[in-house]
């Protein structure tokens, strides 16, 4: 007759496809009981581990019937450890913002709308402050859409997981003087994340409790473009220090642009300022040359509107998308353009204005 340690033995086959640790050991298959011909265990996968849920639960499965006598599997869905946890409340619920420990200050960046070069900011952001001695964290909430880890040339690489449960723990990727958590790091760059707001909320949330921060002075948070539960999630779990608004000088960046910034506003987050990128193009073989291709003085529109300053003009540089493709940020890649300039006077401003609304 099968017993229950001759399930488990089975089941230590099934591996997380991230850290290659089992399934067992992590935590996240529990309560096996074997009545043959049933055998029930509970599945509980944190946030960032729920893509993998059909390809364990079928793991799972073909191993356990490969034994003799059984040929009931059932499985009990638990709860994600995550959604238990530090700083956690129910999704669309309010709960006392609760700081991360040994970060200094979390500044978000945000946009209205996509392809306006958010994360592209967000990222030479998080390095140009690295260079001024700066310890600097990154976290890509951008959960469906994770660019960082191309744009910092970790994209092969995998954190490594440690512990379980409410106990896990995820150890940041360092790159560019940056450490950094992504769902790009957790995932196939061909998956599709397809998760509803509850598992976004908990993904997150993860991202700021449970991963080992140590001591930053920053922590810059690329949100996803619009206003929706990755904005709601980080407004109501952690003090943020203000967030940045990204914009390009054209209306209908700025119309979007607008409803961003109003709804951290109403969440009563500080908003250090306007980032107007794209504001002219600068031609490779014409460096003294200026093209307003989107328009021009739509940032500074914005920051007038709303009285807040406009940090920064960032121009349109080829080097900008190289850096971006090659996984070394423009800030670091060509120090000397125009581009880098911008980066490090946005650096300067983000400091200034987090400093002066503290």
């Amino acid at each position: 007759m099968v017993t229950a340690e001759q399930a488990l033995s089975c089941l230590e086959q099934v591996k997380d496809a991230g850290s290659g640790r089992s399934a067992i050991d992590l935590g996240w298959i529990e309560h096996v009981r074997v009545a043959p011909p049933r055998v029930v265990f509970r599945l509980s996968l944190p946030g960032f581990a729920q893509s993998q849920r059909e390809r364990i639960a079928t793991e799972a499965k073909e191993l356990l019937n490969s034994l003799d006598g059984i040929s009931d599997i059932q499985i009990e869905l638990g709860q994600p450890a995550s959604q238990g946890g530090i700083g956690q409340a129910g999704h669309g619920q309010q709960s006392e913002r609760q700081s991360i420990p040994g970060v200094q200050r979390v500044i978000a960046v945000s946009s209205g709308k996509g392809g306006v070069g958010k994360s592209t900011v967000a990222v030479n952001l998080a390095c140009a402050l690295a260079q001024q001695g700066q310890r600097v964290g990154l976290l890509d909430a951008d959960i469906y859409g994770p660019n960082a880890p191309t744009m910092l040339g970790v994209a092969d690489q995998t954190p490594e997981v440690i512990g379980s449960g409410d106990d896990q723990r995820i150890i940041p990727i360092s790159s560019c003087g940056v450490a950094m958590v992504s769902m790009g790091l957790l995932i196939d760059e061909h998956q599709p994340v397809i998760w509803r707001g509850p598992m976004l909320n908990g993904i997150i949330r993860q991202f700021l409790y449970q991963a080992e921060w140590g001591d930053r002075d920053v922590l810059v948070v690329d949100l996803p473009p619009g206003t929706g539960d990755a904005q709601l999630s980080l407004a109501q779990a952690v003090p943020m220090a203000g967030v940045v608004i990204v914009t390009t000088p054209q209306q209908v960046s700025l119309q979007d642009a607008r409803r961003g910034l109003a709804m951290f506003r109403q969440l009563d987050i500080p908003v250090l300022g306007v980032v107007e990128n794209m504001s002219a193009f600068i031609p490779p073989d014409q460096p003294d040359k200026r093209y307003a291709l989107f328009g021009s003085g739509g940032g500074q529109c914005l920051a007038d509107e709303y009285d807040v300053p406009l940090l920064t003009q960032i121009p349109m540089e080829m080097p900008v998308q190289e850096g971006g493709d090659s996984g070394r940020p423009i800030v670091l890649s060509r120090s000397e353009s125009a581009s880098a300039s911008a980066f490090g006077a946005l650096a300067d401003a983000v400091l200034q204005q987090a400093d002066i609304r503290a």
